[in-house]
Order: C-alpha cells, then structure tokens, then sequence
C-alpha cells in the first residue's frame, strides 16, 4: 500500500506527508495503533510510536522504518529534514487545529500543505480494493449473513429490539468478527421509519417491519447490509413499499459498472422511487464506500460527479421511510468491475414474513 503513497508525492507537488490519522496509519502499514505518526516521501516511510507499540510494530510493519517516539514535534521535523522534505502535506480532513498548530510552530522553515489534496490522493488510493482487501470484507460479510440467518430464528412477537440487536452481535463477535462495523441497528414497527434508529426495549409486535442494519469487523476491514423483514403479516402496503426499494435497488446494480457517475448511480435507484409516488420518502444517498472504515470514497449520491472505478466497493441501499408508518431499506454491497459488479452479499432479498 505505501508504494502507492510514495507514488502519489512523487507525482505530487509537495516533497513528503505527515499521516496522523489511526485510519490511514493502519492502511498503509497494517499495523492498528492508538499512537503513532507516519511519515513518508517518494523514496522512504517512517513509523513513529512509542514504547507501547514499538516491538509489535518492529515485527509486523515491512517496508517502512519503525522508530521509537520520542520528542515528538522535534523528533519529526529532524526526520523531515534528513529527508530534505520542505513542503509537507498534512491530512486536512483529519488532523485536528491543535494538531496543525503544533506542527506548524514545530516544523519552523518548513512549508504545511493542507488544501485537501493529500486527502484526495489517499481517498483515491484506498478506494482500489485489492486482491487481498477483497477477500477480507467477503470474510467479513460472511460471517454478517450467518448471523442473519441466524437471528430470523430468534424474531419473534414478545422479542425486544434491543434483544435483536445483542443476539446479532454476539454472534458476529463469536463466530470470527473482531470488532463490529458500527453500533447495530434494529428497529421496528413505526420505528422503521428512522433510518438510524436506536434500538431499545420495543417489543416486536404481530405485523411489525423489522429493519436491521449491521456488519462485521474482520482484519481491520468492514461488512454493511441491511434487511427489512416482516413479522406475522405484511399488509398490501407494506408489500407495495418493500418491492419498490427491492426494485430501485436491483435497478441500480444493474447499473453499476466501471465508467458511470455516482450521481448516475444514485438516480438509478432514485428514480424508480419516484416514479413509485414515493420520492419524498428517500431522504439519503444511495450508497457509499467500504473499507477500514465504514464510511469511503466514493458516495453513491445525486451530487457527487466522482466516476465510479474496478476495485470500489460500495454499498447499494436505497430506502422508503414514512412517518409515523414504517420505513423499508434493503443494502447489499457490490464490487465494481469493468463490465457491471459483483454482489458481495449472498443474502435473500425477497421479503421474508416469519
């Protein structure tokens, strides 16, 4: 991965980057840290941590200098130096001002570049999946699925949300998750309507939506789906919504290919829900990237012009929300190849009335 960065500068206009962020740190060394600084120019990388770190990181970090943190501010700038690095780019969407300003005191003589151009660069690079990254979000998502089916035993009249939520994850994290993707959402009945919702100590009910959003941490990568199914019954409305977001989904999947716009992407499926009388309900983008964190470049959204690439892996969930009704989202994520994309998620999307 630091190869592809080194790539980057060389091509860049500044001479080396300061990476501070534990994201980016992980990604381009695949060593996962609370403390540590990056620093890398067209020719060498450095890793900065302190005692906590610097033994695992020594065995596992290759192709990249490890050192012992010392004086921090001091000790970069003189790293920067026997680099003859005298224009740095910083992340500016994630170093923070007190961060920035430290540097900028620290590294007296030195020119801080933080116009968003190396957090471009990065978002670029990171949104090629490789081989490797690939196979650990299909790991990942794996283990998601056995845990759906898993928890389409367990829903049931009487079940709480909050309880369908900690059945879910403890069988992601007892069945090979390392971490969970984000907090686990369940959510039903009028509930359902809120696309983040929280879950709590609602009691599933006869004929209630139950819309479920989760995933799995394998390897330091993520997995993202969601299912909406239904409990004891689903009315002629219900079932009208449900297809509607299942076709504006397949919609557009099918159109996902190397070559199209994300803005495309996104009125592939916005457009059925529209055309469906049901516009006004669909209150967020169509997708977004996945990866070590579980929101990416790029966003499936009807104001990003960003042209999907083969290697991004996105999610695809649109969603219908009704106040004060239900709410309807069914997510897959796809791999976009050249000629279409790979669905990702194996999962069942007809709907399910247990």
């Amino acid at each position: 991965m630091i190869e592809k960065l080194k790539q980057a500068i060389k091509d860049s206009n500044y001479d080396a980057a300061l990476i501070v962020s534990p994201e980016n740190r992980f990604y381009f060394t695949g060593f996962e840290s609370s403390d540590g600084y990056l620093i890398v120019n067209e020719n060498d990388a450095v890793f900065i941590t302190d005692g906590r770190y610097i033994e695992a990181a020594e065995k596992k970090i290759k192709g990249c200098k490890v050192v012992l943190q010392e004086k921090k501010a001091s000790q970069i700038k003189d790293i920067l130096s026997s680099l003859n690095a005298k224009v740095i780019a910083v992340e500016a969407d994630r170093m923070t001002l007190s961060e920035y300003a430290l540097f900028a005191s620290a590294l007296e003589g030195m020119e801080l570049v933080a116009d968003g151009s190396l957090d471009a660069q990065i978002n670029e690079i990171r949104s090629i999946k490789t081989s490797e990254e690939i196979e650990k979000i299909k790991i990942a998502q794996r283990i998601s699925e056995e845990a759906l089916e898993k928890i389409l035993n367990y829903i049931e009249p009487g079940k709480t949300e909050k309880e369908i939520a900690l059945e879910l994850e403890y069988y992601m994290l007892s069945h090979g998750a390392q971490g969970l993707s984000f907090e686990t959402i369940a959510v039903s009945g009028k509930k359902s309507s809120m696309p983040h919702g929280v879950p709590d100590g609602k009691i599933i009910e006869h004929g209630d939506f139950v819309t479920m959003d989760f995933g799995a941490l394998y390897e330091g990568y993520h997995s993202d789906m969601t299912r909406t199914v239904a409990v004891g019954k689903a009315t002629d409305e219900m079932k009208e919504v449900y297809y509607t977001v299942l076709n504006a989904q397949e919609n557009a999947i099918r159109s996902i290919k190397a070559g199209l716009s994300c803005k495309d992407a996104d009125d592939a499926a916005r457009s059925v829900i529209e055309t469906a009388g049901y516009g006004n309900y669909f209150s967020h983008s169509t997708g977004h990237g996945v990866g070590v964190e579980i929101h990416e470049y790029p966003n499936l959204s009807k104001i990003s012009d960003k042209i999907l690439k083969s290697g991004n892996i996105v999610t695809v969930e649109p969603g219908i929300y009704i106040p004060e009704k239900f709410g309807v989202r069914i997510e897959d994520m796809v791999l976009v190849t050249e000629n279409g994309c790979e669905n990702l998620t194996k999962a069942p999307k007809e709907l399910i009335i247990l």
